[in-house]
């Protein structure tokens, strides 16, 4: 099957989301390393009670790596296709680019990450946005054309 060339709406509707996200991610985990009491971001410490942390450093690490940095690389790789070879050992559809499934764990993973933090500290409005931003990121990710355009994209 010959790979599209020109970017499909729904291929922007994707990246603009992954962006939102790995912004927020790499926003939000600065924020919580460099003020691990979580004063920067007006979360009180009391949030963790009951959790294994004492502060917001390794959340802050967590949503920092896996959910700022992991999203920006995925971003690239939406943008440019390029061919990182490292990347294809966690993709399970070798027929698909490695963005496209990176799209799709980041949007798992942040689901994820919000249903620990509910279960962990309870709910808050801002956890609902966020899990929403996850399951469009996944369903945006699964729209046909998506798919079509990152079908065989090694470059």
């Amino acid at each position: 099957m010959k790979k599209q060339s020109k970017k499909p709406v729904t291929v922007y509707i994707l990246i603009f989301f992954v962006f939102f996200q790995a912004i927020s991610g790499l926003c939000g985990g600065i924020a919580l390393i460099i003020s691990p009491t979580g004063e920067l971001l007006q979360i009180p410490l009391w949030f963790l009670n009951g959790t294994p942390f004492n502060n917001y450093i390794i959340p802050g690490l967590i949503l920092f790596i896996l959910l700022g940095i992991y999203p920006a690389i995925v971003l690239i790789g939406l943008i440019v296709r390029l061919n990182w070879k490292i990347f294809n050992y966690i993709n399970i559809y070798k027929e698909q680019h490695w963005s496209w499934i990176g799209s799709l764990y980041t949007g798992i993973m942040l689901i994820i990450w919000i249903d620990f933090q509910i279960m962990l500290i309870g709910y808050h409005y801002i956890q609902f946005i966020y899990a929403l931003l996850g399951v469009i990121i996944v369903i945006s990710s699964l729209f046909p054309s998506v798919k079509t355009y990152y079908l065989n994209a090694q470059e």
